[in-house]
């Protein structure tokens, strides 16, 4: 993998992704290292969160399958440093894409990661949240979040590599102590 411009990583032969074989749910299934940098254009304070994360098999799944996304591990923001954690579900709509709920099973957005690349955005009030994710190889994918509204000014980029793969730092610097 190598940057292509400050934000997005590319295949290393310059190549778009290869058709994703199966469908979104299929190619997050599993466990993944995460590394993710915070840039709040309010405070002008950047931080990390560092962890891990799984898409599992879940018990709410009822007639269709759905992938419970928890995600753990040590954010460092301002003067901050401690544990944090969030949780998603992730429900196969059955054509490839996934809907991505909220714990609570709220929508969130739709996820379409067949072709490489999907956008979303997700209105929360005043506040408007845009999402790119990237599928970069079968065992990694970048997301990037722009957070904007009355209160909220932010990106997070975040590089997922699939445990027991190589390095999350070894294929971007998304994060880390800079």
């Amino acid at each position: 993998m190598t940057l292509d411009g400050p934000d997005r990583l590319q295949p290393a032969d310059g190549s778009a992704p290869r058709a994703l074989a199966g469908g979104t749910a299929d190619f997050l299934s599993g466990e993944w290292d995460l590394a993710r940098r915070i840039s709040d254009h309010r405070t002008g304070q950047v931080g990390t969160f560092r962890g891990t994360a799984s898409y599992r098999p879940s018990a709410e799944s009822g007639s269709g399958r759905t992938l419970a996304y928890t995600e753990s591990g040590e954010l460092r923001l301002g003067g901050r440093r401690g544990p944090a954690s969030r949780s998603l579900l992730v429900v196969d709509a059955g054509d490839g894409t996934a809907d991505i709920r909220f714990a609570d099973g709220r929508e969130f957005y739709r996820l379409d990661l067949r072709s490489g690349t999907c956008a979303a955005e997700h209105p929360c009030r005043a506040d408007l949240y845009n999402v790119t994710v990237t599928r970069l190889s079968p065992d990694c994918y970048a997301e990037t979040w722009r957070v904007t509204g009355p209160a909220k000014d932010y990106e997070l980029r975040t590089t997922y590599t699939r445990s027991g793969r190589a390095s999350v730092d070894s294929i971007a610097r998304t994060g880390g102590d800079r």
